[in-house]
C-alpha cells in the first residue's frame, strides 16, 4: 500500500458539523409532452420532487434523468422509462427533478456525461489524464461520454445523491431476484457502506466538495470520509498505469459487482482490489491536509486517514488468516463493520465510570454522558502510534440541574491532560458539539492523564469528567 501519514500536531483542533450540499438549479422540462406552464396549471396532478448532488468531485452540467421503480406481476422492479428531457447539474453538482404522481415508492436516478460535462479534480495534488496534461486540484476537467453514475432512493425523503459508491450499490442490487426493489437497494447500500467501513446511512449523506473544505462552516468527519472514498476512484488513475480514466475504474468495479456480487479483496493482477481503494483513500486524506488551513478540518482529515489505515490493516489481516482459495472476495457477511464507542474507556487499561459532575451551579453543563477520551473498542492498542492516545466521548444530554441540553446549545469541549492527575496543565479546545474523537500524539514516555469538560454557547463550563490515563 502506498501511504504517507502526516503527524497530527497537538494544536490540531477537531470540528465536526453536518452539511447538506443541496442547492437549487434551473429545472428543465422533465416531460417531452409538457411545458412548465402546463404543469403549473394542471394542479390536480400530484408530483414528487427529487433533489440531490452528483459528486465525484463535483459533476457540473451532467445530464440527469429519474424514473420510478415499478414492480411487475412477479414482483420484479425495473425503472418505468418515460419520454423525458434530462436536467443539467448545477455548478455545485446539484440537480432537481419532478416525477408525476405521489411522493411514494422509490426512484432510480441516472447521470450521463456529454461534451459539456465537467468534473472538478478532487484528487490532491493533481489529476493525471492519459495523453493529456494533468489537471490541478480544484480545477475542472472533461470526462468521456461513457461516464455515468446511478443512485436510488425513497421518494418520501426527496434526496438521491449520485456517487461512485451509490453506482456500485445499484449494480449490486440489480443482481437480486426482485431487481431494484426497495429491500434489495437498502441491502446493497448497507453492503457497500460495510465494504468501505462507513457508518450506516453514509451513502445518503451529501459528500462535501473536497476542494472547498476551508469554506465550510459545518461538515462531519463521516461526510468527509464518504467524499474521500469517492475521490479514491479517481486517485487510482494517478496510481495505477492500467487505468486511463475514472470511467474505466468504474467499469471494472461495476463488472466485478454485477458478475460476482463482490469486490476482490487483495486483487488478482487484473481487477481493482478493495485494498487499492482503501489505501488510495488513506493517502488522499493525508495529501488533503496540505490543502487546508483550518486546523479543525485538518484534524478531521487525520481521523479519516486513521480510519482508512486501520481498515486496510483489518482487510489484510483477514485475508492473511483465511483460506486463500475461499476468501479472495469481500461479501455481505465478510465485510468489516465499523462501530462507535460510547463507553468512555481509555485505549489501554485506564477506565472511567463517567460519573456526573458535582458543580452546584444549576446552569453548568453536566458531564453525565461526556466521559474522558478513549480508543475505540474495535481498534487494538498496537494500531495506535506508540506515543499517542486516541480519545473519544459522548456529548451530554442534560445539564447538571436535570434540564435537557440540545446539541445546538453546546459550543464544544475542552480536553485537558498532563503527566499528573492533579496537574492537567495542557489543553485543547474543540469548537464543535458533534466531535467525539481526538488523537493526541507526540506524547513523551510516562503516564499521561486525560479529562474533558463541556462548554455551552453562553461560555459556561461543566466540571471535569473522571480522569483516565495511558502509559506511553
Amino acid at each position: 500500500m502506498q501511504y504517507r501519514g502526516n503527524i497530527l500536531s497537538r494544536q490540531g483542533l477537531l470540528v465536526i458539523f453536518m452539511v447538506v450540499l443541496l442547492s437549487g438549479c434551473d429545472l428543465d422540462i422533465p416531460f417531452a409532452e409538457s411545458s412548465t406552464t402546463t404543469r403549473t396549471e394542471n394542479t390536480s396532478e400530484p408530483t414528487a420532487q427529487i433533489a440531490g448532488a452528483a459528486m465525484k468531485g463535483v459533476i457540473q452540467q451532467g445530464l440527469v434523468v429519474a424514473n420510478r421503480l415499478i414492480a411487475d406481476k412477479n414482483g420484479h422492479y425495473t425503472p418505468q422509462r418515460q419520454a423525458a428531457k434530462p436536467v443539467r447539474t448545477a455548478e455545485d453538482g446539484s440537480y432537481e427533478w419532478q416525477l408525476r404522481g405521489k411522493a411514494d415508492g422509490w426512484a432510480l436516478v441516472e447521470l450521463q456525461a456529454d461534451n459539456a460535462t465537467r468534473m472538478i479534480c478532487d484528487v490532491a495534488p493533481q489529476c493525471d489524464q492519459a495523453d493529456a496534461s494533468s489537471i490541478a486540484f480544484g480545477q475542472p476537467m472533461s470526462v468521456d461520454s461513457s461516464f455515468s453514475l446511478r443512485g436510488a432512493g425513497d421518494l418520501t425523503t426527496e434526496i438521491v445523491n449520485l456517487t461512485p459508491l451509490t453506482h456500485l450499490a445499484v449494480a449490486l442490487a440489480e443482481r437480486n431476484a426482485n431487481g431494484l426493489s426497495p429491500d434489495s437497494l437498502s441491502s446493497a447500500y448497507a453492503t457497500v457502506e460495510n465494504w468501505f467501513d462507513l457508518p450506516a446511512g453514509a451513502l445518503r449523506l451529501s459528500p462535501p466538495d473536497l476542494t472547498k473544505l476551508d469554506q465550510m462552516t459545518s461538515v462531519t468527519a463521516d461526510a468527509i470520509q464518504v467524499a474521500i472514498a469517492n475521490a479514491a476512484f479517481l486517485a487510482l488513475v494517478n496510481d495505477q498505469a492500467q487505468w486511463n480514466s475514472i470511467s474505466e475504474v468504474l467499469a471494472n468495479l461495476s463488472s466485478q459487482v454485477s458478475t460476482t456480487g463482490e469486490i476482490s479483496l487483495m486483487g488478482d493482477g487484473t481487477n481493482i482490489a478493495l485494498t487499492d481503494l482503501i489505501s488510495a483513500a488513506a493517502l488522499q486524506a493525508s495529501e488533503l491536509q496540505a490543502t487546508v488551513s483550518s486546523s479543525v478540518i485538518s484534524q478531521k482529515l487525520v481521523i479519516v486517514e486513521y480510519r482508512n489505515v486501520q481498515h486496510f490493516k483489518t482487510i489484510a489481516d483477514t485475508y492473511a488468516d483465511s483460506d486463500a482459495d475461499s476468501d479472495t472476495n469481500v461479501t455481505d457477511t465478510e465485510a468489516p463493520t465499523g462501530t462507535t464507542d460510547s463507553d468512555p474507556t481509555t485505549d489501554d487499561s485506564g477506565t472511567s465510570t463517567d460519573e456526573p459532575a458535582v458543580d452546584t451551579n444549576d446552569e453548568t453543563l453536566a458531564d453525565t454522558d461526556t466521559g474522558t477520551g478513549s480508543g475505540t473498542d474495535t481498534t487494538p492498542e498496537s494500531t495506535i502510534p506508540a506515543n499517542a492516545a486516541l480519545l473519544s466521548w459522548t456529548a451530554p444530554l442534560t445539564r447538571e440541574n436535570g434540564e435537557s441540553l440540545a446539541m445546538s446549545e453546546i459550543a464544544g469541549f475542552e480536553v485537558v491532560y498532563g503527566t499528573s492527575a492533579e496537574a492537567l496543565d495542557q489543553s485543547l479546545a474543540i469548537g464543535d458539539a458533534y466531535v467525539d474523537e481526538l488523537l493526541i500524539d507526540e506524547l513523551a514516555a510516562g503516564t499521561w492523564y486525560f479529562a474533558i469538560r463541556t462548554l455551552d454557547m453562553d461560555g459556561r463550563r461543566s466540571q471535569l469528567s473522571n480522569v483516565v490515563h495511558k502509559q506511553i
